[in-house]
């Protein structure tokens, strides 16, 4: 009772922001709590200019930390907002005022049990980058070595968990009155913000995503992440080496210091993919203040704090579906939908492979540098309400990463297409991924992946059965063995079949 007055009186202070810029149309849109619309309409609404989307942006700028990741992650659900709506979304720009130096200081010697002085030569207390999580200041580290330093914003995380729980009450309201909406999975969705959003709140974690990051391109020296400093690195405090570059988006930079755009796109498309395709695990925050280009035409890549992750199945799939769009293979396109399990496998592929059609042939059939991958996704995801295809949430950070990617891309090099430059990658790492060594390889991959949960099912059947003891359900193996012809020396053939196939398997692998 007590959440759910809270979480009505937040809700309300909300609303009321949406209403003072003309944005109350998701509230009204979602049918639920009607009087508190209502409310906030006659007390604060009054005309706003711009797009919707523009004027949603700005009212989750207002409110808060926790709503411009809320308006952040909405800018990947075309599926949900629309495609002009996501787009306005995306340039949200997670931003707030810089607290005070002193605040910082406190921080960082609160958390590393030190004096500032005995931690850093110097440090500055203008902050050089204040998002609504964290800021960076420069410093120097006691070498003389030139750092940049990450301190969470006070009191950050009550706010956090204040307004997840109110994302958390709102997507449960939604999935009990709406339930056509279910599809969308709208819980599911909130707690993978709340994940993101915990492992933001520990920098810690994001330390290690610089270091996995690192270590996947150890042998690339035109991809640069900036070493992490253990030593001043606590839950609130991030310390690295300070990164020198020119802003990825600006052309004549770039083009000032020598370097083709071309060809420093062409390097940015090749290192998206190797995170995407090669890795699995990939940065997911790819705008211009994150990006520097060095002076030898190298890059160089900050603020680890979002990283997405997909599955090798997951990564086999997207090739193909990327690649199936871009020859306009839109069958093949469909296909990859079913097998992938994104829709059900009694849909019509026919019908599907029209869909497909009708979201393809509008966007590949203009000029190259024009061609949206991105906006190929959320479109797909938009159109696929009719065929009942759920949700993915591993695909949305990725859709949401490859937009701000293109519209970074498009500046530095307005004449070309990243994706396009990415494609002969694409369909030799498919090509590699197709082979029958390969094939075979992940085959026992996923048999020794079998395997080994192996001992732990029997252990939940031992757990299960002990539970159906305890309430008075006796079960004797003996008298399961002639409902299924198990014998021993039937057990034991079988046993040895699997072994045998196991190894006949590992023997082709190896070929």
């Amino acid at each position: 009772m007590i959440r759910t007055v809270r979480n009505v009186v937040r809700l309300l202070t909300i609303a009321r922001i949406l209403a003072r810029h003309d944005a109350l149309f998701p509230l009204e849109s979602l049918g639920i709590t009607p009087f508190i619309i209502v409310s906030a309409r006659l007390i604060s609404r009054r005309p706003e200019p711009g797009r919707p989307g523009q004027r949603l942006a700005r009212a989750l700028h207002e409110a808060g930390p926790s709503f411009i990741k809320l308006g952040q992650a909405l800018s990947t659900r075309s599926d949900l907002m629309g495609e002009e709506m996501t787009a306005d979304l995306s340039e949200l720009q997670d931003s707030l005022p810089p607290f005070p130096g002193s605040q910082a200081r406190a921080i960082i010697e609160e958390e590393l049990g030190k004096p500032i002085g005995s931690l850093f030569r110097s440090f500055d207390d203008r902050a050089v980058a204040a998002g609504s999580i964290a800021q960076v200041h420069f410093a120097e580290d006691s070498d003389g070595r030139p750092v940049a330093v990450k301190v969470l914003r006070p009191g950050v995380r009550r706010k956090f968990e204040r307004d997840l729980d109110l994302f958390l009450w709102v997507a449960k309201l939604i999935e009990t009155a709406r339930p056509e909406w279910r599809r969308l999975r709208p819980v599911e969705a909130v707690r993978t913000l709340a994940e993101s959003v915990a492992f933001e709140m520990d920098l810690r974690f994001e330390a290690s995503a610089a270091v996995e990051l690192a270590e996947n391109f150890a042998d690339d020296p035109g991809f640069l992440v900036p070493a992490v400093d253990w030593g001043r690195t606590a839950q609130r405090v991030l310390t690295t080496e300070r990164v020198y570059g020119i802003p990825f988006d600006d052309r004549e930079a770039v083009i000032a210091h020598g370097l083709d755009p071309h060809d420093v796109l062409a390097k940015a498309a090749g290192a998206f993919f190797l995170q995407v395709f090669r890795d699995g695990f990939f940065h997911g925050d790819l705008h211009a203040g994150n990006v520097f280009v060095r002076a030898d035409g190298g890059l160089a890549f900050v603020d680890f704090g979002i990283m997405g992750r997909l599955s090798r199945r997951d990564r086999h799939h997207l090739a193909e579906l990327l690649l199936a769009f871009m020859t306009r293979d839109y069958r093949r396109a469909a296909e990859v939908h079913f097998e992938a399990g994104w829709v059900p496998s009694h849909r019509s592929v026919d019908a599907f492979t029209q869909a497909c059609r009708s979201v393809g042939e509008p966007i590949m059939d203009k000029p190259q540098n024009e061609i949206s991958m991105a906006k190929l996704l959320g479109q797909l995801f938009y159109v696929t309400e009719a065929f009942e295809m759920e949700t993915q949430p591993q695909l949305l950070l990725l859709q949401k990463t490859m937009l701000v990617a293109e519209g970074t891309g498009r500046r530095l090099c307005p004449d070309a297409n990243m994706w396009l430059l990415a494609r002969p990658l694409i369909e030799g790492w498919m090509g590699d991924m197709l082979a029958p060594n390969a094939i075979m390889r992940e085959r026992m991959a996923e048999v020794g992946d079998s395997l080994s949960r192996f001992p732990e099912l029997l252990r939940r059947v031992e757990h299960r059965l002990e539970m159906l003891a305890e309430h008075g359900v006796r079960l004797d193996p003996n008298s399961l063995r002639p409902a299924f012809g198990w014998t021993e020396s039937r057990l034991q053939v079988t046993l040895l079949a699997i072994i045998a196939v196991l190894f006949l398997l590992f023997l082709l692998a190896g070929v």
